[in-house]
């Protein structure tokens, strides 16, 4: 059993490495060096990193981006409907923004652990992304950074609710619900919930930068992102 495994184990990657040659082979004249597919994908994660994650760090990046706006969870969402149903809608929104406040203030953390993972892409992980689906080297940096990241969040974002005064503004929302007649009282964490839907935010946005390359010519903005990225046309 275990020859047989080492035997497909071994075929597979004999197969993998054949479909990038046959790629690389049908390049049009000059071809392009493996440091060069590595250095294009690289440069591929570093203008998501730049362009879109960069864009969550700003006033509104979360509160105002529909793909990652961080809603309330679900036990407290029937928070926010009570509290819009009496009027208090804007205490509601109030509380929606101190928790994407939070969220892009944390995301402040996340470029250096990127670009250090970004450094060490071997030429293995190159061809597993070259080869992968639309966000495969999304999935590489998510796979690389994620335990990090959520280690650098977290913190930022509990010392976040109390500098945007999210701490004080759910404590007066879930308290101004649970003194409501005929509703259970709530007390929920939100640290780990924000810390988990904002790292789900950044790499959703480096994931559509990844896309924008793969699939128009048009955002392939440097020679060399062109010439790696023909690979997969």
């Amino acid at each position: 059993m275990i020859r047989k495994i080492l035997a497909f184990i071994i075929i597979f990657n004999f197969t993998a490495c054949a479909e990038l040659q046959d790629v690389i082979g049908q390049l049009p004249q000059g071809g392009i060096s493996n440091a060069d597919i590595a250095a294009g994908l690289r440069q591929s994660l570093d203008f998501g990193i730049d362009k879109q994650v960069t864009k969550l760090t700003q006033k509104d990046g979360f509160y105002k981006n529909e793909l990652v706006k961080i809603l309330l969870p679900e036990e407290l969402r029937k928070v926010d409907k009570a509290l819009r149903d009496i009027g208090l809608s804007s205490l509601a929104d109030d509380g929606l923004k101190a928790l994407n406040r939070a969220a892009e203030d944390a995301v402040k953390e996340a470029t250096p652990i990127f670009v250090n993972a970004v450094k060490d892409i071997t030429f293995t992980d190159v061809k597993n992304i070259l080869i992968g689906n639309d966000d495969a080297a999304t999935q590489y940096l998510t796979g690389k950074t994620q335990t990090a990241l959520y280690a650098k969040f977290q913190p930022v974002i509990q010392s976040s609710f109390s500098k945007v005064g999210a701490d004080q503004i759910w404590t007066n929302l879930i308290n101004k619900y649970n003194a409501l007649p005929f509703t259970n009282n709530v007390n929920p964490d939100l640290t780990d919930y924000v810390t988990s839907e904002a790292l789900g935010g950044v790499y959703k946005m480096i994931a559509v930068e990844e896309k924008e390359i793969r699939t128009k010519i048009s955002s392939r903005t440097t020679d060399l992102l062109r010439k790696v990225f023909a690979l997969q046309d």
